[in-house]
């Protein structure tokens, strides 16, 4: 066996070691690992950067909530398509990932990104506030989905898209039946589907505010 199947195989192990330890215990990715994050991923498309800003739809001037931000994979991306009228809420209950944030930020000469240090649910958003919101891999590791979904929802404007990518490399994947019925039942509407059962991207809507009214 060469040597780089060697290498090839301990990080394989390495990374399912990981995965393990992840689904026992349930914590967010932690921060020495960011590099893993910061990797899009080579057997996904729907979870490179590029496909999931691209599924977004965004417009100069728009204001957008990354919640569990990481270490500003998309963060970054997203705050350079909506220009400096618009800008970046990146969210994340870890301080070194948002750091390592930071310092992405400022190497791309960014002013339009805005650091939280929160966790979704906590009540550290106002209300009507973005246009669009997104969770990547990060629905399954939040204590109260449900709690955050509903904070998620009322700071989306109305007609506010929220994001959810899964990937079941990741530990705490999350299905796409257990995300829409998640996202329902605090008032979301299923808007696109993308990818398979494995790998997808779900975008719900925010029903304006007539359809609110209307009870429809």
């Amino acid at each position: 066996m060469t040597t780089f199947a060697y290498i090839l195989l301990a990080v394989i192990a390495f990374v399912a070691l990981i995965v393990i330890i992840s689904r026992r215990w349930s914590v967010p990715c932690q921060v020495w690992l960011r590099w893993l994050v910061e990797l899009d991923n080579p057997f996904s498309k729907t979870n490179r950067a590029a496909t999931i800003v691209e599924r977004l739809h965004l417009q100069p001037g728009m204001a957008v909530l990354d919640v569990g931000c990481g270490p500003g994979r998309l963060a970054v991306p997203i705050a350079q398509q909506v220009g400096q009228h618009g800008y970046v809420v990146a969210m994340d209950i870890q301080p070194g990932m948002l750091r390592r944030a930071e310092e992405k930020a400022r190497a791309a000469n960014l002013t339009n990104i805005r650091f939280l240090e929160a966790g979704a649910g906590d009540g550290k958003l106002d209300r009507d506030q973005f246009d669009r919101a997104l969770l990547v891999t990060v629905l399954g590791e939040i204590p109260k989905p449900q709690a955050a979904l509903r904070e998620i929802f009322d700071a989306l404007r109305p007609g506010g898209v929220l994001s959810v990518t899964e990937i079941i490399f990741d530990p705490h994947f999350q299905t796409r039946n257990t995300v829409r019925r998640l996202a329902e039942a605090v008032g979301f509407r299923e808007r696109a589907f993308h990818g398979n059962r494995v790998a997808f991207t779900l975008n719900f809507a925010k029903p304006d505010a007539a359809v609110l009214n209307s009870g429809a």
